[in-house]
């Protein structure tokens, strides 16, 4: 990454004003293309503006609330993004992460490069099995040189002078009452991050990872947005969650068996290093994930949701939460670029060229937004000729939250008229919600938030109970 120049511009209007801030950071691979609009006159500052990743973002409504910053200039300021698009690519690691000078981020290779990297530094491919192996394999999943028992001493001193094995470090384990842990990982940068571990008594152990410094979805229901986005992680972070995960807690919760990508973050937003990651979890001599157990959420982002499917063996997973345009342009701002009807079609079309695969629709019920019975019966026609699950989430409170749960008993209701419907149907309760580790509970908004939207004039009575 190079670090450049900022420009900044204020913009005046009466008492209030906004800054406006540019990196000229340079990236090597993809960027997040928008259109930023002044609220009072539109006509007075309208410029397309090309974001790295590092850049705060949040998604403002059309009917453009004005965000007042009156007195306050932010480091990393809030974007208002009316119009915005992303390309395919979003990895800033590129082939392999440099970290501490010279030294090599094993953890952001891929095994085919990991065996190229030990060649060119004149070791034998076997070498780099093995080292595969201790990272992710056989219970080691190293950290340190001296864990690397078994190795040639010559390669042992080459990696001691080339490599480094960490990418996160460890801040604090937090522990709720049903057992659901939630781990706490500082960043090179000083940047914070959440994964949780959940154990089920049915045998099976799932870790939810981040795959951003925070969200730029801002989808209204979710902690994590308040955050907006402050940077995307690389690969070696995302794999070095689940491998934290195992190498702390195997001995108390048991074998970890799945992955889901639904911790802090938009997944496919960060698609390049998520499917590099991914694949990494996947091979079959390191932590040998089942493709089917790991499951990379979207909230919708469709030109990535194509790609994902085409590259990747992993299940996929769409956060639905809406029967309606009208309702997911307001809790989930990515529907104005891609809407419902658009984003249902492309899983019909791409999953006519996967043999027995199912995508799983998440839906988060909010009550007297989105969980009538009418709901339920548009839900039914919309995932028409669709292979498909459906989890239906209990929402879990958080601070500022504009919503509230469903009772459990509608939806119980709920779920029968899409299990009468023929639909294959789950009900997800919270999970670690006492520790704020439960579904869009992560992350730690600080001081400048993204915006809140208007609520339509139909839902106010349910919002404001």
């Amino acid at each position: 990454m190079e670090m450049g120049c900022v420009w900044m511009r204020r913009v005046q209007a009466g008492a209030n004003s906004v800054l406006l801030m540019k990196s000229s950071t340079v990236f090597s691979s993809s960027k997040t293309t928008c259109t930023i609009r002044y609220e009072r006159n539109p006509s007075t500052f309208s410029p397309s503006l090309n974001l790295p990743p590092t850049t705060l973002l949040s998604i403002l409504s059309p009917t453009r609330r004005f965000l007042t910053t009156a007195s306050y200039s932010p480091p990393n300021p809030i974007v208002a993004i009316d119009d915005y698009s992303y390309d395919s690519g979003s990895g800033d690691d590129g082939n392999v992460l440099r970290k501490k000078g010279s030294k090599v981020l094993l953890k952001g290779m891929r095994y085919t490069e990991l065996e190229q990297w030990v060649r060119s530094h004149g070791f034998r491919p076997g070498q780099a099995l093995m080292l595969w192996k201790r990272l992710y394999g056989n219970n080691i999943w190293a950290h340190y040189i001296d864990e690397l028992e078994g190795l040639n001493k010559d390669f042992k001193k080459m990696l001691s002078e080339h490599a480094e094995f960490k990418a996160l470090s460890l801040k604090d384990v937090l522990t709720a009452a049903d057992g659901t842990r939630k781990i706490l990982f500082m960043l090179d940068d000083g940047m914070v991050i959440e994964t949780v571990v959940i154990p089920c008594d049915r045998g099976r152990t799932t870790v939810c990872v981040s795959s951003q410094v925070g969200c730029a979805m801002n989808c209204q229901f979710c902690y994590t947005g308040r955050m907006g986005l402050k940077r995307h992680l690389t690969a070696a972070e995302i794999v070095e969650q689940a491998v934290f995960a195992r190498r702390l807690l195997s001995s108390e919760v048991g074998c970890i068996t799945n992955v889901v990508f639904m911790g802090m973050g938009e997944p496919l937003h960060n698609v390049e290093n998520v499917i590099k990651a991914a694949d990494i979890m996947v091979h079959d001599q390191g932590l040998h994930f089942s493709p089917r157990k790991v499951t990379v959420s979207t909230s919708g982002l469709v030109p990535q949701l194509k790609r994902f499917l085409r590259e990747s063996n992993c299940a996929l997973a769409v956060s639905l939460n809406a029967t309606t345009d009208e309702v997911r342009n307001w809790i989930m701002p990515i529907n104005r670029k891609y809407k419902l009807g658009f984003l249902l079609q492309t899983l019909r079309d791409e999953l006519r060229l996967k043999n027995n695969y199912k995508v799983l629709f998440e839906y988060v019920m909010l009550a007297g937004v989105n969980d009538s019975f009418d709901d339920a019966k548009r839900l039914i026609d919309l995932v028409q000729s669709i292979p498909c699950k459906i989890n239906l989430i209990s929402f879990n409170p958080h601070c500022g939250s504009q919503f509230r749960p469903t009772s459990e008993e509608k939806m119980i209701e709920f779920r029968n008229i899409l299990a009468e419907a023929g639909c294959t149907v789950f009900l997800r309760l919270s999970r670690g919600d006492d520790q704020m580790a439960a579904c869009g509970q992560l992350g730690k908004p600080g001081e400048i938030q993204a915006p809140l939207l208007r609520v339509p004039d139909q839902f106010k009575i349910s919002v404001n109970a």
